[in-house]
């Protein structure tokens, strides 16, 4: 079992930053891959960006190339998702996600745990 835990949202102004944490706990040894994702009120829950925790290889949705970008600790027990010139686009809540294996990085369906949440909202 790994257990997450998102800290870091908030309200801030469009072009602001923030950065969001994952913090892991349990069997993180067991962790592949690390992803965030988000859900805005009425859609699905989108694939922002990816960490390959072996290897180091990252992967983000075209959206935000360029604006954020994925990190973890040497440890390798909390990723980061530190977000640069927001946009009222990117207001969400927003979930980290370790699997243990498997392909599709975009899709929820390869995680295996999840954590609450944080709730990102950028205002005009």
């Amino acid at each position: 079992q790994v257990q997450l835990v998102e800290s870091g949202g908030g309200l801030v102004q469009a072009g602001d930053s923030l950065r969001l944490s994952c913090a892991a706990s349990g069997r993180t040894d067991s962790t592949y891959g690390t992803g965030w994702f988000r859900q805005a009120p009425g859609k699905e829950r989108e694939f922002v960006a990816y960490l390959g925790m072996r290897n180091g290889w990252t992967y983000y949705v075209d959206s935000v190339k360029g604006r954020f970008t994925i990190s973890r600790d040497n440890a390798k027990t909390t990723v980061y998702l530190q977000m640069n010139s927001l946009k009222l686009e990117d207001t969400a809540v927003y979930y980290c996600a370790a699997r243990s294996a498997g392909t599709a990085v975009v899709s929820p369906s390869s995680y295996d745990y999840w954590g609450q949440g944080t709730q990102v909202t950028v205002s005009s």
